[in-house]
């Protein structure tokens, strides 16, 4: 069934770090937007339209009711990509069609502790994640990213560690050695000490460094759950969302086979 569908005004950009800038998006047509408890809760926004309409995924930040706006965060590297574009172009008044939203993950209450993972793509749903947990919360947060420069505000818990992994290249920039099978965020999940108790885990980025490796080390080696365990790629170095969604399909079809 197909999602609802609004049209959404920007209302104003800030720019959050060199690579990321935060739209706000509202107007009339967020009084026909209903947000879900999720906190990777996304949208489809639909750019251009007929034939030409290009259609790019993306997780909401946050959902202001008080100033009837929702915030999406955008990676971008000058004109690469359709989306990230827009968004460093976007002036107020201009309108993208929003579908949505979905969403699947939401911290568990009851887990003993929390695994947080991912690269950039991740952010806006790990923030609001953090957002979600108990004062009393323990567990890990990891972001790959390209450097200092791309780190962001999190507050978290004070029994939640956060780390920031430096890639050394922007997310435009990453290569065999450092993107796949080779991303740092691995090593980082890794050798990260395991706590006692049952995990509520997600980790999401790049699709070959999460769903190769990182996947079958929590599910596998770990022992985690399906239900304990919020594990997929975001986006898959050299494809478009067209080509990632095929990739994700062939990927599927090789598990079953």
């Amino acid at each position: 069934m197909a999602k609802p569908a609004t049209v959404l005004t920007v209302a104003r950009t800030e720019q959050l770090t060199p690579h990321m800038i935060r739209v706000h998006l509202g107007g009339p047509g967020f009084d026909s937007f209903t947000p879900n408890e999720f906190t990777d809760m996304y949208v489809k926004l639909v750019f251009g339209s007929g034939d030409d309409a290009v259609v790019r995924t993306y997780t909401i930040r946050s959902v202001d009711p008080v100033r009837r706006e929702i915030a999406i965060d955008f990676v971008v590297h000058g004109d690469v990509g359709v989306a990230g574009p827009w968004a460093a172009a976007a002036q107020a008044g201009d309108e993208v069609e929003v579908r949505g939203p979905g969403g699947a993950f939401a911290p568990d209450p009851a887990a003993d502790w929390y695994l947080l993972a991912g690269d950039e793509t991740a952010i806006p749903a790990i923030s609001a994640a953090v957002e979600r947990l108990e004062s009393d919360a323990v567990g890990n947060v990891l972001i790959e990213v390209g450097g200092s420069e791309d780190e962001v505000p999190l507050p978290a818990p004070a029994g939640v560690e956060v780390r920031w992994i430096h890639r050394g290249v922007s997310s435009d920039q990453v290569d065999e050695t450092n993107s796949g099978d080779n991303a740092p965020l691995i090593e980082a999940v890794r050798s990260l000490p395991w706590r006692a108790g049952q995990p509520h885990v997600f980790v999401h980025g790049e699709a070959q460094a999460v769903m190769t490796n990182v996947r079958p080390y929590v599910r596998k080696e770990r022992g985690v759950s399906s239900k304990s365990a919020s594990i997929s790629g975001y986006w898959r170095k050299g494809r478009t969302e067209e080509g990632f969604r095929v990739w994700k399909s062939e990927f599927a079809a090789a598990e079953q086979g």
